[in-house]
């Protein structure tokens, strides 16, 4: 399984655009070669370099749950179908990167699952994955960095 963006390569920069600096939207994605036995995929974009201000580990900007195996692209500005989850302010939208110190590491986590989750609108990340356990297929990522400027 494979996870990809025509707007910034692996470990490579993620234009503004996608940040809280332009748009604010989520860039293209692409998913390729999800396994057969796959009945629903996962994605959570998280920051891991959130400062120890922030008081959590790890920041989730965008959570979206139940989307269907077929699901190939996610188009620019536009949520996959599937359940919204709810990100670390509380929120069912993309939150684009917004590092307050230095540049930061913003993951495209996807998981493939043998099941659906039986999870409201809005769950939070930590019950999305406590639902997760035991049901993971596959997983990949997609890295890309972003610095305001």
């Amino acid at each position: 399984m494979k996870i990809t963006s025509t707007a910034f390569a692996q470990n490579q920069s993620i234009p503004s655009r996608y940040s809280c600096d332009g748009e604010d939207i989520n860039p293209p994605l692409h998913i390729e070669d999800v396994p057969a036995s796959a009945k629903s995929l996962v994605l959570i974009m998280d920051d891991p370099d959130v400062p120890a201000a922030a008081k959590v580990p790890v920041w989730d900007h965008w959570i979206v749950f139940n989307i269907p195996p077929t699901v190939t692209k996610i188009e620019e500005g536009e949520n996959p179908e599937g359940v919204l989850g709810s990100n670390t302010r509380g929120k069912m939208v993309y939150g684009g990167p917004c590092p307050p110190d230095r540049e930061h590491r913003y993951f495209f986590r996807l998981f493939a699952l043998d099941t659906i989750l039986s999870l409201p609108l809005g769950a939070a990340r930590r019950a999305i994955e406590e639902a997760m356990k035991g049901h993971i297929v596959e997983y990949t990522e997609l890295m890309g960095r972003y610095e305001r400027s």
